[in-house]
């Protein structure tokens, strides 16, 4: 949807009000790239929460580093999967990585109970047989999920852990 840039306004709006509903959390964004989700969870993020963003790709992360100047975005340059565990648990993760495999698990085992994952950049409607992203999401036991419009031809999925 996004072809990796930045989330679109109706994601940052939906993200800006899922943060402002986690006072004293602990926020995580895997996948910076240009800053634009992270400037809207930073702009939400109440007084005593705490909001981590990620990106590997250095040039990237030199944009993103620009962008969140003077928020309270900590804004690192490395792999999630290494940054992210010891931080952890997490009150909402913005997951912007692939479903397949241990990323997805590790996102999972990142989260609170209660926690809130988020991915964005889906195409509405589909059938969850036979697409890999919803499958992930809604068969997974840990996690109640949703998907929801944000605009006639896009959607997120948000999901809370169970347990």
């Amino acid at each position: 949807m996004t072809g990796g840039g930045s989330s679109i306004p109706e994601v940052q709006d939906l993200l800006a009000a899922l943060v402002a509903s986690k006072p004293g959390g602990k926020i995580a964004e895997l996948g910076t790239a240009f800053g634009a989700g992270a400037r809207a969870i930073a702009e939400a993020l109440p007084p005593d929460a705490t909001f981590v963003t990620i990106e590997s790709d250095p040039a990237r992360y030199s944009d993103a580093c620009a962008a969140l100047a003077g928020t309270p975005a900590e804004v690192v340059n490395g792999r999630w999967e290494d940054i992210l565990p010891p931080r952890g648990p997490f009150d909402l993760i913005f997951f912007d990585g692939g479903t397949r495999g241990p990323s997805f698990e590790l996102a999972i085992s990142l989260l609170a109970p209660g926690g809130i994952l988020i991915k964005d950049d889906l195409t509405p409607g589909r059938p969850v047989a036979g697409d890999p992203v919803r499958e992930a999401f809604f068969q997974d036991p840990r996690l109640a999920s949703v998907e929801l419009l944000t605009t006639p031809t896009t959607a997120v999925i948000v999901a809370v852990r169970r347990f």
